[in-house]
């Protein structure tokens, strides 16, 4: 087998038995990534050559010595690395980080060797990853459709092979949107398991960092080699009762199943995103779990206008802090930036707090309706993944904005109560585009989502499942 085609757990075990080099390693990923990216577009920054400077060198002899990876371009910096956020003004300045973030720093001590960054829509604020600044992401499965955002590029560079593991953020599903949308394992972890530091509150409650992967155990060794806070965090998600890498193939006993197959309000679903999560319903019923119907309903936010507010003041502040960096105004965002933008700026101090008290409500609200269940399964998606352009910056915003809608239906629910939640690729649609299922779990329980997701791994394989190259 390929070196490329193993899991990061499998690279790291031949780097660690001598069967494999760091550099060799290293090497074959860079081979598929400059064959491969010129069709797919997943990468907006390379450090080929540091890289192999690394993996020739002293690495830490952490988990994944040795295991290339790739980080998003937006939220975490790596030192001496562009940073561009899908922004033209970046783009176009050439800036480069001065500091690891304490999340990159971990990589690094886990013995990852950074390949280089990964595509973003701009201020990573959309579903789709389609920046101006830097062309569309690809969908591996089929080009002409959107690899989903915004960890599009990361997404993308997972399911074409191009390395095993790649980080991604969530704020309004933008870890498990590109899972569902390429076919591969992506964890929202707790809200607080992992650090931004040193960089603030990134969209204050929303944020939430991890990786893409493509087997559950990659996600769960990740997480153990990544999760904790730094002293002095506002907040502190609670510590696990083991390593979770040991929750992989665990027994999760019989639980307690919600079921939901459509969408809130009974908007519109495609039949497979329905289907697929009734089929996974099914399956853990015959494993022995007590599946029950669950509604939709309590997912949606009458007052959606609270996330677009924490959203917006987030934008803002995001882009005041460039001006700030380099003295001048931004003038070229895309419109949707601008609107985001401008209504950021205009907000009050108290409309944000208050906005902030509404989705904490709407939190309470959620977190309750599903309380009584030890796991819920919803479709990842309520829409298979949409042909490039639909949710273009420059495309019709009616339409835009209904294929939003369908991205997210499933999605922000769970970024507002912090759950751990995670998009498993059990199915595909009858053209061969990827179609997710999401469990959500309770509030730092990630060792229900692995056990479950390591039963639902061995009933529906996704391991043969690949992409053809472009």
């Amino acid at each position: 087998m390929e070196l490329t085609e193993l899991d990061a757990v499998a690279q790291a075990e031949l780097v660690r038995t001598g069967d494999a080099s760091p550099i060799e390693l290293v090497d074959a990923a860079i081979a598929r990534i400059e064959t491969l990216d010129p069709a797919i577009g997943a990468l907006v920054d390379t450090r080929f050559e540091r890289a192999r400077e690394e993996a020739a060198g002293t690495l830490p002899d952490g988990p994944f010595r040795g295991v290339p990876m790739l980080v998003k371009d937006g939220v975490q910096h790596s030192e001496g690395d562009r940073y561009q956020h899908g922004m033209r003004y970046l783009r176009d300045r050439e800036y480069r980080s001065t500091e690891d973030s304490e999340l990159v720093r971990r990589y690094r001590a886990a013995g990852f060797v950074i390949l280089g960054r990964t595509k973003v829509p701009e201020l990573t604020s959309a579903t789709t990853t389609e920046p101006l600044a830097h062309g569309p992401a690809h969908n591996p499965w089929n080009l002409d459709h959107t690899t989903g955002g915004s960890s599009g590029g990361s997404g993308a560079a997972v399911a074409a092979r191009m390395v095993p593991v790649a980080h991604g953020n969530d704020m309004g599903g933008s870890i498990r949107i590109p899972a569902s949308c390429c076919g591969l394992v992506g964890l929202k972890p707790s809200r607080h398991r992992t650090s931004i530091f040193p960089h603030g509150e990134y969209w204050g409650p929303l944020t939430h960092e991890h990786v893409l992967t493509r087997t559950v155990r990659d996600s769960a060794a990740v997480l153990d080699a990544t999760a904790g806070a730094v002293p002095g965090e506002l907040h502190v998600a609670p510590p696990p009762a083991r390593p979770w890498l040991d929750e992989v193939g665990a027994e999760p006993g019989s639980l307690r199943v919600g079921l939901v197959v459509d969408r809130p309000l009974g908007a519109p679903i495609d039949a497979v995103c329905a289907g697929a999560a009734q089929e996974v319903g099914d399956v853990l019923a015959s494993l022995g779990h007590r599946v029950e119907p669950a509604a939709a309903d309590p997912m949606h936010n009458a007052d959606m206008g609270s996330f677009g507010a924490i959203v917006a003041a987030g934008l803002a502040a995001e882009v005041a802090r460039w001006e700030r960096e380099h003295d001048e105004p931004i003038t070229d965002l895309e419109p949707m930036s601008v609107g985001m933008v401008d209504r950021g700026r205009a907000m009050s101090a108290v409309e944000l707090i208050e906005a902030v008290d509404r989705l904490a409500t709407w939190s309470h609200a959620v977190a309750s309706a599903y309380e009584h269940y030890d796991l819920l399964v919803t479709p990842t998606l309520a829409v298979v993944p949409p042909r490039l352009g639909v949710m273009a910056p420059d495309a019709d915003p009616t339409e835009m904005f209904a294929a939003f809608g369908g991205m997210t239906a499933f999605m922000t629910a769970f970024d507002a109560t912090g759950q751990p939640a995670i998009s498993l690729p059990t199915h595909q649609s009858p053209d061969g585009l990827p179609v997710g299922v999401q469990l959500v779990a309770a509030y730092g329980r990630e060792d229900v989502v692995f056990r479950v997701a390591a039963q639902l791994e061995d009933a529906l394989p996704w391991a043969g499942r690949a992409p053809r190259d472009p």
